[in-house]
């Protein structure tokens, strides 16, 4: 029994001890380090303008640069965590241990990208195009909260493996 339990946690590992150090010596873990809270914010911020948009119908074209502000930012954070976990995990995306985060990343995605579509092309309102940002603003929490647990469950795995 007790060689199974000693087993065990390697197996359900986010990362391995060559993955881990990989992780921690990379520029890339920096990077996403400050994307990630910089995008928060932007995304806090522009959520309240699309808010006040929603509400008051006033503040639209500061809504608008704000969203695309916010999905500028969405691009280079996965582009650059698509480098991150080639870096680490030896493949740009996919890799066992983020798979579902990078599935949902892709529905992030192409909610903003429909966003920045449907703006370009007229293709909605000013109220539809809200409502759209609002739908990948949604989609955006679920995902930042797919890495924070994945983040923290990193985190709790190192502090048992010291």
């Amino acid at each position: 029994m007790a060689p199974a339990k000693s087993q065990q946690p390697d197996q359900a590992a986010l990362y391995t001890s060559d993955e881990r150090k990989r992780r921690d010596t990379t520029v890339w873990t920096t990077v996403q380090g400050v994307l990630a809270p910089a995008q928060f914010l932007v995304f806090l911020v522009s959520l309240g303008l699309v808010l006040r948009f929603l509400t008051t119908g006033e503040g639209y074209a500061a809504a608008t640069y704000s969203i695309l502000a916010k999905t500028g930012f969405l691009y280079l954070i996965m582009v650059t965590g698509a480098i991150w976990e080639k870096i680490v995990f030896g493949q740009y995306l996919f890799a066992p241990a983020f798979f579902w985060e990078d599935v949902f990343s892709f529905a992030v995605i192409a909610l903003h990208t429909a966003y920045v579509w449907a703006l370009f092309s007229g293709a909605l309102s000013p109220t539809g195009l809200m409502i759209l940002a609002l739908a990948a603003y949604a989609a955006y929490v679920i995902n930042a909260g797919q890495f924070l647990l994945k983040l923290r469950a990193a985190r709790l795995q190192g502090g048992a493996t010291a």
